[in-house]
């Protein structure tokens, strides 16, 4: 498995990671919790340090399958893992506090769902959040700490006061941050060491190219790359025909409309090729790729199961020429764009 440093912080991590988004149920048709476990255990079982994780995916239901996780790994389980959880998405921030993201339901977001989705930021809204996500976990500290979404209620040096506080009492190892700018970047790291930022990118998620990873390369911030398989789009798997569950957010998502889908595989077509000649699996070939892009260190990968841990897992040791690279680029160069 390659591995790679989470910017400054000194800690080693692998560089396909475990995104457990789907093991909260929400927004995927639900999951079941021992099949998730075990997933886990592949992962890591398999060269797999970093899971990711996050107090909203399922109402905290994914944070305490990862702590189950861990648990179940024995005595020394948490030394063999990388936990990466978030803050900043909340029910109750209070009157005038944060923005209003969405309404939910437990399965999904919901035009008329009961629950009210907020990002908030503030400084005692983040040192609770953490107490929560350490109890869900089951673990003494989180190694990588980020804001989930940004928010221009709380100033950005306040929430990175309470970051750099929590580390300070050892209970945060690395600060990072989501779906931010360079220029809120930069109000972080006027207060301290910003170790990471996470971001949506695939090969037909490619906005990251012109100035956030430039600025990430340049400032030693790693990036993690999360839908680097567009939500399954990119494995090959999923034809004009599939058919999602109620509950799961592909069922109505406008990439998954058939014409949309003819050309998506239209683009995988033409890097079948260099599969065929590495012995892999098309989301292993993308995966692969995807952590070769200039300044993406880490690819977040979900799986529901064991087998799509393993064969995730395996595109860590895959080794990708210049000629190959050449190939998917212009495949993307030539395709990716007609797709939505």
């Amino acid at each position: 498995m390659l591995m790679r440093p989470l910017g400054q912080s000194g800690i080693q991590a692998s560089a396909v990671a475990l995104g457990t988004w789907v093991m909260g149920g929400w927004m995927w048709g639900g999951a079941d919790e021992g099949a998730c476990v075990r997933a886990i255990h592949a992962a890591v079982d398999s060269g797999v340090n970093l899971l990711d994780t996050a107090p909203i995916y399922g109402f905290g239901q994914s944070e305490m399958v990862v702590g189950k996780a861990i648990k179940e790994l024995g005595p020394a389980g948490r030394d063999r893992v990388v936990v990466a959880t978030k803050c900043g998405m909340v029910t109750t921030p209070g009157p005038g506090k944060g923005r209003v993201m969405m309404r939910s339901t437990a399965m999904g977001v919901a035009e008329d769902g009961h629950i009210e989705v907020s990002v908030y930021n503030g400084a005692a809204s983040i040192v609770a959040e953490c107490e929560r996500s350490l109890k869900r976990l089951g673990v003494a500290h989180i190694d990588l700490y980020q804001t989930h979404w940004q928010e221009e209620t709380t100033p950005y040096e306040e929430t990175m006061d309470a970051l750099l506080k929590l580390k300070q009492q050892g209970k945060v190892r690395a600060i990072g941050v989501c779906n931010a700018t360079p220029a809120i970047m930069d109000r972080y790291r006027s207060r301290g060491e910003l170790d990471s930022d996470q971001e949506k990118f695939s090969m037909l998620d490619r906005k990251l190219e012109a100035e956030q990873l430039p600025y990430c390369r340049k400032n030693n911030v790693a990036v993690l790359a999360y839908s680097p398989l567009a939500l399954g789009l990119l494995t090959g798997k999923v034809g004009p025909d599939t058919a999602f569950p109620a509950g799961d957010l592909r069922r109505t998502h406008k990439r998954y409309a058939k014409d949309n889908l003819v050309r998506v595989n239209a683009l995988l077509d033409r890097v079948r090729p260099v599969a065929a000649a590495r012995g892999c699996t098309l989301g292993q070939l993308v995966i692969a790729w995807t952590v070769r892009q200039p300044g993406v260190t880490h690819a977040l990968v979900g799986a529901r199961d064991e087998k799509q841990a393993k064969e995730n897992a395996a595109a860590g040791s895959i080794e990708l020429s210049a000629d190959d690279l050449a190939t998917m680029d212009r495949a993307v160069r030539e395709g990716a764009d007609e797709i939505v």
